[in-house]
């Protein structure tokens, strides 16, 4: 679970760069982004980074959960 985090945040921060990249070679221009991939590599962050957080939550409570099980039991 940890590597799907890591690769969300990663892949969130790409798109964040591709889009300040994008914006600085004249691609958002004439209504740039509404086309191709771009919608995607513009939502792409909305959807990943509070996943990211949720599943890094899940993690912290998932194995809080595993060590407390294990404690109990020696």
């Amino acid at each position: 679970m940890a590597y799907l985090i890591a690769g969300l945040v990663v892949v969130s921060l790409a798109s964040f760069i591709a889009v300040i990249v994008g914006t600085a070679m004249g691609s958002g221009t004439e209504d740039g982004f509404s086309r191709g991939l771009w919608p995607i590599v513009l939502m792409l962050p909305l959807f990943a980074l509070p996943s990211a957080m949720l599943l890094t939550i899940a993690l912290l409570i998932i194995s809080n959960v595993s060590r407390r099980s294990g404690n109990r039991t020696s």
